[in-house]
């Protein structure tokens, strides 16, 4: 298995530490707003990346923190008028919420900062008794990055060119500019927390360093996050990590591209910042999570109505393919279980991986029209499978396929260990016109096509199609229908 490694720049065979074990730490969310898109990539690569390890038969153990204690989580909490307990619970209840839609299974350990605090405190102490932090003249602990001299070496930056082009905050009380922050003193009225240093609470950098250490050891294997944290968050972290233990932090690092939108960088100010809230009220959560499996994880995601229709349009064909058939257990298909396993071998290349899950879809359909039932059933049993290891796939087909691609499933899972029931109003809870319905238009149709009433039968097909609703007429006389 070869990793893309952010450190070196370059694909590694990745090697365990411990054989057999991965300890693998992702960046989680500031809970203080919805998840939006970008977070949902992070979400979905890492839950696949975490499936697949455990499909190779490693004991992995996946950390995936919380940071609940910001200034954007004190202000929110201050403009709502609410504890800032309060706020992040409800955010972080959305959250899990958002997560089990997307089929993302929870991570092994989920570390919050206010949980953290005796070991952030700790860790400082460390620095500080080590000369690499100082406690500046406001009253706050900073880490004095120029102590640390790799300082630089994941991102590519040092500090010679930052200071000639990069604008650098001036804070007087730092001894350089480019020292950060580890413990921010209590201002009036802001929760904090009793410290060697006085009330106060804790920076954002050092709670992954203490949450990660605690959880994984001072040493592991995988890091990951979204490429926006390369720098300074993740350069901030080896600084503190390394420099409090005198190990090396992480042997490999990943991160997860941008997403844009219709080719934009998604912000609130440019009016195209989705949440998931928002996006699963137009799109079936399998069919957002397809959408961030067709691009590679490091490549750029560009989110779009097209791109979304073009994912939806995509996964209904393997649904299609799946339809009719009793899936069985079944054993490895040799060349298909081989190019699978190359393209997730080949740092998680997913989009070659889904290719390999279109390759069976012909063949089982092929097996289909061919009436070879045992063929169909080792097919659609293997496509399955491979479905399973990227989250998608593990709806019955009879449901999925009456249900369009903006409608939730009526009755049934969204995944594993999440169930639904069919909602009202609009969006992906919608159904539409009902099934009682469409089944009798559908014996209306055949008792038509049996008398040679052509035209009512073409008039009850084009019919049902404005509303959605797609006619399939089979070679064995019967008809099928689905949701466009």
């Amino acid at each position: 298995m070869k990793i893309h490694n952010t450190l070196t720049r370059k694909k590694e065979e990745f090697q365990p530490r411990v054989p057999g074990k991965v300890g693998m730490y992702v960046c989680g969310m500031t809970v203080y707003d919805y998840c939006h898109i970008g977070h949902a990539r992070v979400m979905v690569v890492f839950d696949t990346v975490a499936r697949y390890f455990r499909h190779k038969g490693y004991e992995l153990t996946y950390v995936r923190n919380i940071t609940d204690i910001d200034d954007k989580i004190i202000n929110r909490a201050n403009e709502s008028g609410e504890e800032f307990t309060v706020l992040t619970q409800r955010f972080i209840d959305a959250m899990h919420e958002d997560e089990r839609a997307l089929n993302v299974l929870p991570p092994d350990i989920e570390p919050r900062a206010t949980q953290s605090i005796p070991a952030i405190i700790a860790m400082i102490e460390t620095l500080i008794a080590k000369d690499l932090a100082y406690v500046g003249g406001n009253g706050d602990v900073f880490y004095s990055v120029r102590k640390f001299k790799p300082y630089g070496k994941l991102s590519g930056k040092n500090l010679a060119d930052l200071q000639a082009g990069e604008r650098v905050d001036v804070d007087l009380a730092k001894q350089d500019p480019f020292d950060f922050v580890l413990w921010k003193m209590a201002k009036a009225d802001e929760p904090s927390w009793a410290s060697p240093w006085g009330q106060g609470r804790p920076g954002w950098h050092i709670e992954c360093s203490a949450m990660s250490t605690c959880c994984l050891g001072n040493h592991f294997d995988i890091h990951g996050g979204g490429m926006d944290l390369q720098f300074p968050h993740h350069e901030n972290e080896i600084a503190q990590s390394e420099g409090a233990t005198g190990e090396t932090f992480v042997n490999v690092w990943m991160h997860n591209g941008f997403v844009r939108v219709d080719n934009e960088k998604m912000s609130k100010s440019l009016g195209n910042f989705f949440t998931v809230r928002e996006v699963l009220k137009e799109y079936k959560p399998e069919v957002i999570r397809f959408f961030i499996l067709q691009s590679h994880y490091r490549s750029p995601l560009n989110y779009s109505d097209r791109q979304l229709a073009e994912a939806s349009t995509a996964l209904t064909r393997l649904y299609m393919a799946l339809d009719g058939v009793s899936v069985e257990d079944c054993e490895p298909i040799g060349k298909y279980q081989a190019s699978f396993d190359e393209a997730m071998d080949d740092d998680f290349n997913t989009p070659v991986a889904l290719s390999v899950l279109f390759e069976l879809a012909k063949e089982l359909n092929k097996a289909k029209q061919d009436n070879e039932v045992n063929e169909s059933k080792r097919f659609a049993g293997r496509l399955k499978q491979f479905g399973k290891l990227l989250g998608i796939l593990q709806d019955p087909p009879s449901v999925y396929l009456k249900t369009g691609s903006n409608h939730a499933i009526a009755s049934g899972s969204l995944g594993e260990g999440v169930s639904i029931t069919a909602a009202t109003g609009t969006g992906w809870g919608a159904v539409g016109i009902d099934e009682e319905y469409i089944e009798q238009q559908k014996n209306v149709r055949l008792e038509a096509k049996k008398s040679k009433n052509w035209p009512l039968a073409d008039q009850i097909r084009e019919e049902l199609k404005q509303h959605g609703v797609i006619l399939e007429d089979k070679p064995d006389g019967t008809t099928s229908w689905r949701r466009e």
